[in-house]
């Protein structure tokens, strides 16, 4: 299935609390009659929002695959939506067989920012200078180990990934920051954005950032930004 969501909630199932995991799941069994476990290409944390999130799960349901989105989707509340639903091998796993993902953190970097969308993008009042963000995203390209640029305390094995895209770009007041990647560690896209935003303001220069991925020393990098910025755009197979 391929579904955006917004979240002021976790993926995660937890008992007795709120998550997409578990609404998305007890709307399935509604249907199918069955208990399903959803597995996702990956976890998106409270306040993250997924514009393609990707999860599979298996049942011996007899509906025609072409409906099955619209029966979700009846019994689903309008935060979440599944956009498409297919039929795939036994063996598909949504996330280990995921090969890239691409995630997109937005700022507002008006006076002012906004009330309407103060919970889809995070705002700074400063203004950055987007053409030497620009120039900084390039230095993630690559393989590189990123353990500068995940949360303390993370517990994966490696911590080297392949960046294969780092864009910014600026529309009117809005700078997104995009980058395709073959995995990303936890809190590694908000800490990159949060990166750049010391090189738009003046505090680092672009070349600091091949320094801070060598010092491998999260005390290196910028701060994390807060999750409400942070978009889960695309999961590719």
């Amino acid at each position: 299935m391929n579904m955006m969501a917004r979240t002021l909630t976790g993926w995660q199932k937890q008992p007795n609390k709120l998550n997409i995991q578990g609404t998305i799941e007890k709307a399935i069994e509604s249907i199918v009659g069955h208990t399903v476990n959803l597995t996702a290409s990956g976890r998106t944390d409270a306040g993250v929002h997924a514009l393609g999130q990707v999860a599979n799960f298996k049942t011996d349901s007899q509906i025609p695959i072409e409906k099955f989105a619209v029966a979700i989707n009846s019994r689903l509340k309008k935060s979440i939506v599944v956009k498409s639903a297919e039929e795939v091998e036994e063996r598909f796993h949504s996330r280990l067989n995921c090969k890239r993902k691409t995630y997109r953190y937005i700022i507002n970097n008006s006076s002012q920012g906004t009330a309407i969308y103060r919970n889809l993008e995070y705002h700074i009042s400063n203004k950055l200078d987007v053409e030497k963000m620009k120039e900084a995203a390039k230095f993630f390209e690559g393989e590189h180990d990123f353990k500068a640029f995940k949360a303390s305390g993370t517990s994966s094995k490696s911590s080297v990934r392949t960046i294969y895209n780092a864009d910014v770009t600026k529309v009117d007041d809005k700078i997104y920051i995009e980058l395709t990647g073959s995995g990303f560690l936890y809190n590694m896209v908000r800490i990159i954005a949060g990166t750049l935003v010391e090189v738009g303001i003046g505090k680092m220069n672009p070349e600091n950032i091949k320094q801070i991925i060598e010092s491998k020393k999260r005390e290196n990098a910028g701060k994390t930004l807060p999750a409400h910025g942070l978009y889960l755009v695309e999961v590719e197979y």
